[in-house]
């Protein structure tokens, strides 16, 4: 891999904001975009978001990796198609979704699944649960500090948070995860990084570029990219 490696929080249905990042990271053939999950629920264009990475995925020369999400686990068991928790999906955003769709929001799931584009339906299917690249370690939500990877459970990797955030782990990689939103990002070298901004809440939509450790963040609601160095360690320990 030759080219840059950017990470990409939790988007949550705001298209306009990830359609701004992306034309502002100056994407080139040989880069790498991973995104870890979240793409739907909440936000106002879930439809979007989803039509926009499949546009990305398409782009000549540029590599991209698409993580699973606990709101696309959701959303897949209400649908009928695995996962977990669909009887919570609707309480955890999944009605602007549906509406993104121009459907009911309270279209049981065999309905909705029927009316969903089958693109959209096989992109969520195949979301993989992580992703190794550069030293790092890329999931949604974090990992099980305490055990090896082989012991690592797809409930954690997908829902986990402060068990995992405020402690050190033994993996040899730093951990990249979204999930778990803050003000700024959550640098925490050399075990984690976390780059869920709440962009849906009215925070950002951000992307790490891994290399030069450099962020690009789009504010909820503006069409302008900030460009800034990832900051310094924010915890230090005894």
């Amino acid at each position: 891999m030759t080219g840059r490696v950017f990470a990409i929080g939790d988007i949550h249905g705001c298209a306009g904001e990830l359609e701004t990042l992306l034309a502002g990271l100056q994407l080139s053939p040989g880069d790498t975009v991973i995104c870890v999950g979240d793409y739907i629920d909440r936000g106002a264009d879930s439809r979007g978001v989803i039509d926009l990475v499949l546009d990305l995925e398409k782009r000549p020369g540029l590599a991209t990796v698409f993580l699973r999400g606990n709101h696309e686990d959701m959303c897949l068991a209400y649908l009928g198609c695995g996962g977990h928790y669909g009887e919570a999906w609707m309480v955890n955003g999944g009605t602007a979704t549906l509406r993104s769709y121009a459907l009911d929001a309270r279209a049981p799931g065999t309905e909705a699944r029927a009316s969903f584009p089958a693109k959209h339906l096989e992109f969520l299917e195949r979301l993989p649960l992580w992703h190794r690249t550069d030293g790092c370690l890329f999931v949604h939500a974090g990992i099980r500090p305490d055990r090896p990877w082989e012991q690592q459970e797809e409930e954690d990797i997908l829902w986990i948070r402060e068990e995992f955030i405020l402690a050190p782990h033994s993996l040899p990689e730093t951990i990249i995860f979204g999930h778990t939103p803050r003000r700024t990002v959550f640098v925490d070298l050399p075990y984690k990084i976390g780059i869920d901004t709440g962009c849906v809440y009215g925070g950002g939509l951000t992307g790490l570029e891994l290399h030069e450790r450099r962020l690009y963040q789009v504010r909820f609601g503006e069409r302008k990219v900030r460009e800034s160095p990832l900051p310094a360690e924010q915890r230090r320990r005894a």
